[in-house]
């Protein structure tokens, strides 16, 4: 298990003022770590960056559009 509260989280520009966003570092031992901004003291999703770019990659293909 890695230590997050030393890591610095960055949120997107484009979120709002309500707090309902998500943060994002991606220098976690290597890996993306995704976590609620509403709860930094929460838990954190981590995921390796070619499963962040299979998924970023679906979505420019439209594959999660209704």
């Amino acid at each position: 298990m890695c230590d997050l509260s030393t890591k610095v989280w960055r949120k997107s520009s484009y979120s709002t003022a309500g707090g309902d966003c998500v943060e994002v570092n991606a220098d976690v031992d290597g890996r993306v770590g995704v976590r609620d901004s509403k709860d930094p003291a929460g838990g954190a999703l981590l995921f390796e960056r070619s499963e962040i770019a299979a998924w970023l990659a679906s979505i420019k293909a439209g594959r999660f559009t209704p």
